[in-house]
Parts: C-alpha cells; sequence; structure tokens
C-alpha cells in the first residue's frame, strides 16, 4: 500500500520541497527512477507472459494456473495503475503535488489490489486443499464453478475492503494536500487485518494439514508399490504364456483379433475368456496418468482367468469370436472408466504435485516481501511513542511493490512448462 509521508521541515513545507520566493523546488530523488521504471517494465513484462502462457498453452489450462492468471491481474494493475503515481511522488521527495482526489483514488487501487493478492494466495490454498482432501470431487483439467466463485470472490472481497476510501473516508479536516496517505488511523488497522493478518494463518494452516495429506499418500504409495511389485510379475508372466499357446492352436487362420485386458477386471465367467481367437494375443495394459504410474494387473480374479484360458477346447473358440470380443470390450470400458475414479481417488496428479512444489515458493516470498510492510504500518498507528522513520516506511514499501515482479521468476525456476512457454513467447515461436 502506498503511504508517502513526508515529515514537515521547520517552515512547515514538506521535507524535499524548498521553498525559495514565489518559486518552488524540489529535492529530486533520482534513485527512485532508477529503481522504479525498470521494476515497471519488468512487472509487466513478466505477468504478461504469465497470463499469455495459461491461455495459449494447453498443458497449462489447468483449475491452479487460472487463479495464477488472478494473481497476475492483480500484480499488473498495480504496475499500471499504482506504482507510476507513486514512483513520480517518490521522485519528487515524497511530496504529492496532485489533487486529493487522485490521492484517493490512488489509495483505493493500492488497498484492493494487495488484498486482492493475498486473497488470490489463500483462494489458491483453499483450492489445493479440496484437490488433496476430497479428490473425487475435483476437476483438475477444467475451469469449474468453485473456481469462479472464488476468484470472484476474492476481488469482491477486495473491492468491499478498500472502498471506504473512495468514498471519503481520506477526506478528514485539516488535511495536508502534499501528503497522500491513510488519513484514518483505524482503517490502517482494519485494512491489515483483512488484507494479511487473517488471510495468512488461514492460507498457512491449509498448507499444513495439505503436507500432511501428501506425505500420508506419499507412504501408503510406497507401501502399495511394494506389493504391487509381485503381482504385476506374476501377471506378466501368465500373460506371455498364454500368448505363446494361443499363438500355436491355428498358425494357418486367416483371422486375428487382438484383445487387450485392462488392468482391473471384474470377475467374469472363465467361458468368456476362454473364447479366443486362432492366433490371439492377450496383452497387459500398462498406462500412466499425470506421471505416476497407474499400477499393472492388481486383481486375483483376472490372473485366475488367464489360467483358464488353457483350458478351453479350441474347437469351441472360432464359433464365439465375436461374442467374446463384444463382452471383453464391454469389461475394458468399465475397467478402464473404474480405475480412473480410483486412481483420481488415491493419487495426486504429478502436474499437481510440481503446483505443490512452486506454490509454497510463492507464498513464502510474498510472506516475505510483505509481511515487514504490514507490521511497520500498524506499529506506527498503533505505538504513538515508536518514531518510524520515513525512510523505513519507504524501504518496506518497495520491498512489497518488488513482490510483484518476483512471481514470474518464480514460475520460471521452479517449473519447466513455464520455463518453455516463456522461451517460446519471447523468441516469437509456434
Amino acid at each position: 500500500m502506498v503511504n508517502v509521508t513526508t515529515s514537515p521541515s521547520s517552515n512547515a513545507t514538506p521535507e524535499g520541497l524548498v521553498v525559495l520566493g514565489q518559486r518552488e523546488e524540489y529535492d529530486y530523488n533520482y534513485f527512485a527512477l532508477v529503481l522504479g521504471v525498470p521494476l515497471i517494465l519488468i512487472i509487466i513484462l513478466g505477468n504478461v507472459l504469465v497470463c499469455l502462457s495459461v491461455l495459449t498453452e494447453r498443458s497449462l489450462k489447468t483449475a491452479t494456473n487460472y487463479f495464477i492468471i488472478s494473481l497476475s491481474v492483480a500484480d499488473l494493475l498495480l504496475a499500471v495503475l499504482v506504482l507510476p503515481l507513486y514512483v513520480y511522488s517518490e521522485f519528487l521527495g515524497g511530496t504529492w503535488t496532485l489533487s486529493t482526489y487522485i490521492c484517493d483514488a490512488l489509495m483505493t487501487m493500492d488497498v484492493m489490489l494487495c488484498t486482492a493478492s493475498i486473497l488470490n494466495l489463500c483462494a489458491i490454498s483453499v483450492d489445493r486443499y479440496i484437490a488433496v482432501v476430497v479428490p473425487l470431487k475435483y476437476n483438475r483439467n477444467q475451469f469449474s464453478l468453485r473456481q469462479l466463485v472464488l476468484i470472484t470472490a476474492t476481488w469482491v472481497l477486495s473491492l468491499g475492503v478498500a472502498s471506504p476510501v473512495i468514498f471519503g473516508l481520506n477526506q478528514v479536516p485539516g488535511r495536508d494536500p502534499t501528503v497522500c496517505k491513510l488519513e484514518n488511523d483505524s482503517f490502517v488497522v482494519y485494512s491489515s487485518v483483512c488484507s494479511f493478518f487473517v488471510p495468512c494463518p488461514v492460507m498457512l494452516f491449509l498448507y499444513y494439514w495439505m503436507f500432511r495429506g501428501l506425505r500420508r499418500w506419499s507412504s501408503g504409495r510406497s507401501r502399495s508399490q511394494l506389493t504391487r511389485g509381485g503381482k504385476r510379475s506374476l501377471s506378466l508372466r501368465l500373460s506371455s504364456a498364454l500368448q505363446r499357446e494361443n499363438a500355436g492352436v491355428r498358425a494357418g487362420a486367416k483371422e486375428k483379433v487382438v484383445y487387450l485386458m485392462p488392468t482391473a477386471l471384474s470377475p467374469m465367467s472363465p467361458s468368456a475368456v476362454s473364447m479366443a481367437s486362432p492366433t490371439a494375443t492377450l496383452g497387459v495394459e500398462d498406462k500412466q496418468q499425470d506421471g505416476l504410474g497407474a499400477g499393472v494387473a492388481e486383481s486375483d480374479p483376472m490372473t485366475t482367468q488367464m489360467d483358464s484360458v488353457s483350458d478351453a477346447d479350441p474347437t469351441e473358440r472360432p464359433s464365439r469370436q465375436g461374442k467374446c470380443l463384444k463382452e471383453n470390450g464391454l469389461a475394458h470400458a468399465k475397467a478402464t472408466k473404474r480405475g480412473r475414479r480410483n486412481s483420481k481417488s488415491s493419487r495426486v496428479s504429478g502436474r499437481e504435485r510440481k503446483a505443490m512444489k512452486v506454490l509454497p515458493v510463492v507464498v513464502g516470498v510474498f510472506l516475505a516481501c510483505w509481511t515487514p510492510f504490514f507490521v511497520v504500518h500498524v506499529t506506527n498507528v498503533l505505538c504513538v511513542s515508536c518514531k518510524i522513520s520515513p525512510t523505513l516506511i519507504s524501504v518496506v514499501t518497495w520491498l512489497g511493490y518488488v513482490n510483484s515482479a518476483v512471481n514470474p521468476i518464480i514460475y520460471t525456476a521452479f517449473n519447466a512448462e513455464f520455463r518453455n512457454v516463456f522461451h517460446k513467447l519471447l523468441c516469437c515461436r509456434a
């Protein structure tokens, strides 16, 4: 949040403003230009790349990344609407030369966008918590109504927190028009609580329970993989033996039917499985979804049916091929659908695991950048005897704004997909 404050000099003029007769001269702060202009350009470029990456790259169109777009939009608006006026005021030595109405609009946008940033991070934590705790109800690949409600609520609440300023709260008697700041101390505390001190504990609490759930899932998955290893080896050996046996039943047949047995089949009658073609080949499907293995041949009934194939009467097979193909195809479809449901309930996708690695970094950097700002400003209001220098206030404000430029760098450093798309966009490649 902008808080352009100055300490008055002995002649009651703002610090940095020198009065010579009727002419006013400013103590120009060129460092503000050197830091501010590149910062604005970096924020705009980085966050535009984030938005374009998600909107143009199919693999990045996930539920979590739509929240990241919302966060990037908040940073973009901050760079376009707030930072230019803040840099201009800092360049003039902290003196506000525009109207008080523009100052109030600036304060409103600053409070709203700062609140939107942290509430977007809070909404991401809620969305991730749902994905981990109740995965059956979570759609990973489509933008659902729940995500729309969360993003809309984020912006509505942010506007609600900031709106008192634009509706006249900042218009107090005796206001100094050369200083642009939040004039109401109670509002400073109120906005800090709503924007930071309430959402942050909620967000950290959700991430704590989320990572506890992921640790339990990882340990359970390791144990299940040890159990699956033996079953997978046995099933694949049976499949190879069955393939060799069926290949020699009728070598002269012209017809060839290929059966793809799914990883988990419901119990079927032995006759349905034994109705193989003269040169039938039994394959075992081993797919991977979202970067994690699905597991192969876990069903004992399936292994039993595979044993029963060799006992079937070869003379019955050619006459019953059609029925077998139909029944086997139906079983395959049902098993695939059931396998996907089981997969959803027992695994977190590889893409979500990547997001879970990036998001704590984003949250940690956000807290590191904005915690000093809120602590300093609340202390400045509540502790009358504390003498906080304008320089410290300026430093923590700049630190908060730097956060808007850091997020795209984090995505590039920790996510190969974002990095590749950034490179493609910057090089103008299709």
